[in-house]
């Protein structure tokens, strides 16, 4: 099988990548990267392209138009040396049900030349202590920690996470952050999706929102500002909260604290925030979001 030309550091390259369904364009010839260790965020509203963008990376579906290599490989070719050393947890995944979660993870370690120490996987993603519950017997939120551990326990270069915390409570979301930076400590390299974007805040090195089936904004998610105010300034007055949005804090902070000692008063509870992640691509997809549905948009 012959292996693509890829740089080094480098674990994906996409290149005007493009996918159709009949008359319907889903991805309209995106191009990104994503360096070895780091975790890349795709993030984008139902119906942007990314689901279909992430499956054909990960060889479930074929691409139309463009160039893809990931780990050097043309994931389309489905070569077995590119699946050993990829890692998927699917939004949803597939069980025994009357296998126990140690004999789940042993199975598909079975799969790989050197898998991940089984017991040790077990306690990584937090089922310690469950490993001999069957896994019809798993609440959701241990079904989506099953499924981290059956795509870590063939101790992958490469994880394909998509919606991972989906169905976890506050605190199993943060254990399985901690999961995920661990993976990073490792030198293993993340492609995230998620509909939260305080994960992908807290995660992501970079990430890249898609509409349309194009690649809208792009970069370290701390960079990333909408068109609107950079700053939000906000203080309690007369028992109200009052927000003002300003490009510049620094004037609007002497004005307004000049102003409060000038009375003898003081600015309560006083904050200022730059626009989160959030924020970001709110502005960035909002017509996408209050848009009609329409037989287009189910493409994901």
């Amino acid at each position: 099988m012959r292996r693509l030309e890829s740089v080094p550091d480098k674990a994906i390259e996409v290149r005007e990548l493009r996918k159709s369904y009949g008359p319907v364009e889903a991805v309209r010839g995106i191009s990104f990267e994503v360096l070895r260790g780091e975790v890349f965020g795709l993030l984008g509203p139902n119906g942007a392209g990314k689901t279909t963008t992430v499956e054909i990376l990960e060889g479930y579906r074929e691409r139309s138009a463009g160039d893809v290599s990931v780990l050097g490989f043309d994931p389309q070719r489905a070569d077995l040396d590119l699946k050993q050393r990829v890692g998927v947890v699917l939004q949803t995944m597939g069980f025994y049900p009357n296998a126990t979660v140690r004999e789940s993870v042993e199975h598909i370690a079975s799969f790989y030349p050197h898998p991940r120490d089984v017991p040790e996987t077990i306690a990584l993603v937090g089922l310690e202590g469950h490993q001999d519950k069957r896994a019809r017997h798993l609440s959701g939120g241990q079904r989506r920690r099953l499924d981290l551990a059956l795509a870590l326990v063939g101790d992958p270069e490469l994880i394909f996470l998509d919606e991972p915390t989906t169905g976890f409570d506050p605190a199993a979301r943060r254990a399985a952050w901690s999961v995920i930076r661990r993976l990073q400590e490792l030198d293993k390299t993340v492609l995230l999706t998620t509909h939260y974007l305080d994960e992908a805040q807290e995660l992501a090195d970079r990430v890249a929102i898609i509409k349309d089936g194009l690649i809208i904004a792009s970069g370290p998610p701390s960079e990333l500002t909408p068109e609107s105010a950079s700053y939000r300034v906000s203080y309690d007055e007369d028992g109200r909260r009052v927000e003002i949005e300003t490009d510049d804090p620094t004037e609007l902070l002497h004005r307004l604290t000049s102003e409060a000692l000038d009375r003898g008063e003081r600015l309560e509870n006083l904050t200022v925030a730059r626009p989160t992640l959030e924020d970001v691509y709110l502005e960035l997809t909002a017509e996408e979001e209050s848009a009609a549905v329409t037989p287009e948009s189910v493409v994901t």
